[in-house]
């Protein structure tokens, strides 16, 4: 069964998102029977996942038998497997949160998820370019459902806007991997890395030229300066639930830009990214301090993550992208906490909505202000939840000495600060200047939405405590990315890398 393991996350969710369709379009109670069902089976397979390559092992499953480069390849090793492990956990945790009214707004909500999930695990697992489109695709096409599920003008016009930059990222991926594949004459990550060497000196322009379209694709998936524009508002005035999964798709993005640069180009770091994450971090931090609504505050609060995620990543040492990849971990926990936040406020304040304003006092008040001031916390990364371990680990990898690791340290710290104040902001006015008593009828917050939120919080605390065997398990998969031999090895069979 070992050998077939690496399948299993992408079919569990595809055959029960079609189960979904076939049998639960007016049975909610079912569809919500199936989706904990699968929920609960996608989460046992990736720890069984975990399991089979924790100690290095990679897993590479063939469909059909056919050998790389003319087959499909999912392969299964120490990073893939961990972001599956956290993909579960997270879709286990959201189907709470849609409990409340989400999975009600709508008949094929369940089915959406199933399919959202499926094309994610798929982009970490799959080996080769011409799949990570495909599984893309199924990403985006789940997620234009999900972004406009409930209705509403706003909703609307910003799924439009998201979809349009979307379908361009779409088209210009088919054309760089066209590119590509002319060039090299392979879409296996694997393979790739063993013939770009031998590519002819006239065709090395072609492959260039396919490789940087490839990463301004991967950039725009990720949300970094200057193509962050469209995450805000997309995010902000997606369903709660919805935005709180879209946190996990621009960590796709950035896994695909690792996968391709380091394994299939074999570039070794990524150090022209740096300047990029800078004002990644700058343009998030600034943005909080002015987002008009929670859910917008969140997708700039993302758009920070993002950059202190590429300023771990743009490093060549194994320590330093170890800690940025143990700080993708917890910002993709954050950012889902933020969304959910937002969500409940919005349904609690229902005159004002998740407005950054102050207003009428409602429902819940305190506890919803009580799981703020966590998420404001773990957004600028202070102690006691993971982001203060992940920011420490990331900082004391990089050298003070010299511009670029000073710079580093000046625009991280800086714009913590100014996440604190944006943050602080945002919290006085919709918690603290709340007037009047609440509404005799108002309800308070559902609670499958503080279950998911109480759940988010236990697990960046539980990430805290685990920081020292995590980030030496992340340190590893980042030796394996810098010195893909074993990776490649594992994928072709090929006897000797350069």
């Amino acid at each position: 069964m070992t050998a077939h393991l690496p399948v299993l996350p992408v079919l569990i969710p595809a055959v029960s998102a079609a189960v979904m369709v076939a049998l639960t379009r007016q049975d909610v109670v079912l569809a919500r029977v199936l989706a904990f069902a699968s929920a609960a089976a996608q989460i046992g397979v990736a720890i069984l996942l975990f399991a089979a390559v924790r100690e290095g092992e990679i897993l590479v499953y063939r469909l059909g038998d056919w050998p790389v480069p003319y087959g499909i390849a999912l392969v299964a090793d120490r990073l893939s497997v961990a972001l599956v492990l956290l993909t579960a956990g997270l879709g286990a945790v959201l189907l709470l949160q849609a409990l409340s009214a989400w999975d009600r707004a709508g008949p094929h909500f369940h089915p959406l998820f199933q399919f959202q999930l499926m094309g994610i695990y798929g982009a970490f697992l799959t080996g080769d370019f011409f799949n990570l489109f495909v599984f893309f695709e199924v990403m985006l096409i789940a997620s234009y459902g999900l972004m406009v599920h409930g209705g509403g003008a706003a909703r609307l016009t910003n799924a439009m806007q998201y979809m349009v930059v979307n379908l361009i990222g779409s088209t210009l991926f088919l054309f760089a991997v066209s590119l590509v594949y002319n060039a090299a004459g392979t879409l296996n990550f694997a393979d790739l890395a063993v013939r770009v060497p031998t590519v002819p000196a006239s065709d090395r322009g072609i492959l260039m030229a396919g490789g940087m379209l490839l990463c301004v694709v991967f950039l725009l998936k990720a949300a970094v300066v200057p193509l962050q524009f469209w995450l805000p508002g997309a995010y902000g005035h997606a369903p709660g639930v919805a935005a709180a999964l879209f946190a996990l798709l621009s960590k796709v993005g950035a896994y695909a830009l690792l996968r391709f640069a380091l394994v299939g180009l074999g570039l070794g770091q990524l150090a022209a990214l740096e300047p990029l994450a800078w004002l990644t971090l700058l343009a998030g931090a600034l943005g909080v301090l002015a987002a008009p609504t929670l859910g917008v505050l969140a997708g700039f609060a993302s758009i920070a993550s993002i950059g202190v995620l590429f300023v771990g990543l743009a490093g060549a040492q194994a320590p330093r992208l170890g800690a940025g990849l143990y700080y993708l971990v917890h910002s993709t926990l954050a950012g889902a906490a933020l969304f959910v936040l937002a969500d409940l406020v919005r349904a609690a304040r229902r005159k004002e909505g998740d407005a950054v304003v102050g207003g009428q006092n409602f429902a819940g008040r305190a506890l919803l202000g009580g799981g703020f001031f966590l998420a404001a916390i773990a957004a600028v990364g202070l102690p006691p939840l993971s982001g203060f371990v992940g920011k420490i680990a990331l900082l004391r990898s990089i050298p003070v000495e010299g511009g670029a690791g000073a710079a580093s340290w000046a625009f991280v710290l800086v714009t913590s600060f100014l996440l604190l104040l944006g943050l602080s902001r945002a919290g006085s006015r919709v918690f603290w200047k709340a007037q009047g008593e609440a509404p005799a009828a108002a309800r308070g917050p559902a609670a499958g939405g503080v279950a998911a939120l109480a759940l988010l919080f236990a697990a960046m605390f539980a990430w805290a405590i685990a920081a020292e065997p995590a980030l030496a398990y992340f340190t590893q998969a980042a030796q394996a990315l810098l010195e893909p031999g074993a990776y490649v090895q594992a994928v072709t069979g090929a006897g000797v890398f350069r």
